[in-house]
């Protein structure tokens, strides 16, 4: 069975109407904080997974370094250098074979490449990057929507390196590790569900970002098909709630992950002996 092991390489700000579209404020800031200007801090949580058969799989790898300027809207702090986070774990760079990206927003993949004396490289260089068909073809050609999200150069060295690997479909990656595909937020991306030795985890992505946007009808305006996001988000937490599955919040900078019951009234909740909180570090701003 495979071992987790959860690292946040950095937080940012983004607006709360945003993140919860149609919901009022009134509604949503009693479930997540927000500052004077409605700025929501959110965590770029990354999994490093350990699988039975010693594969190194990382799932996300949070923005990087390379766009801050261009991005400064979003207010990134206490960033974390994966290659620093590895060290620490006694692992190299060198080390991971897989790298997962749920998708190719710059908050999920920007990591996977470094700016190095004027030249990109590629930042796991023996590492076999998993996106789905339909994500790539958003990287490339982007919509109107998503264009500011995506830097071609998060994803160049990968391709030139021919470490790139496209999915079209679910795929069963290691006897511990299944990829599924969700459309919603984006098109095609990737929810990892990883068996470990007590429980199903499940990398929900932006699926569901937040556990505060876990009733299905809170879906955030970036979403670009809410009505596919909202099904994702019930065909996802059914069967979480079904098998006790754990569901990880990739930017919940205050809940980790839990697992969930549903009510009788039909709500969503956690099943409190198993929420995992997160610890976020103070804003520098």
């Amino acid at each position: 069975m495979a071992t987790i092991d959860m690292i946040d390489t950095g937080y940012f700000y983004a607006d709360g109407g945003a993140m919860f579209g149609a919901i009022p404020k009134t509604a949503w800031h009693r479930k997540y904080p927000s500052d004077e200007n409605n700025g929501c801090i959110l965590a770029m949580r990354s999994l490093l997974i350990t699988t039975a058969n010693q594969r190194r799989i990382l799932i996300d790898t949070g923005a990087g370094f390379k766009h801050l300027r261009s991005l400064s809207y979003y207010r990134f702090f206490g960033l974390h250098n994966l290659e620093d986070e590895l060290s620490a774990r006694n692992l190299r760079p060198d080390d991971i074979t897989d790298v997962i990206l749920t998708h190719l927003h710059f908050d999920h993949c920007g990591f996977c490449t470094q700016e190095e004396n004027g030249k990109v490289r590629m930042t796991f260089p023996n590492a076999k990057h998993w996106v789905s068909l339909r994500q790539w073809h958003n990287l490339l050609h982007p919509n109107a929507l998503e264009k500011e999200s995506y830097f071609k150069e998060d994803m160049q060295a990968v391709e030139e390196s021919r470490q790139l690997q496209l999915l079209s479909e679910d795929l069963i990656l290691t006897p511990d590790v299944t990829l599924r595909l969700f459309d919603g937020h984006t098109a095609g991306q990737i929810v990892p569900y990883i068996r470990t030795a007590s429980e199903t985890v499940v990398f929900a992505g932006d699926v569901i970002p937040l556990f505060a946007s876990i009733s299905p009808e809170w879906i955030s305006a970036y979403d670009i098909m809410p009505l596919t996001s909202y099904e994702g988000k019930c065909r996802l937490l059914e069967q979480a709630v079904r098998e006790q599955q754990r569901i990880v919040f990739c930017h919940d900078a205050y809940t980790a992950s839990t697992r969930i019951k549903k009510t009788e009234s039909g709500l969503y909740l956690p099943i409190r002996e198993s929420i995992q909180k997160a610890v976020i570090q103070a804003s520098t701003d």
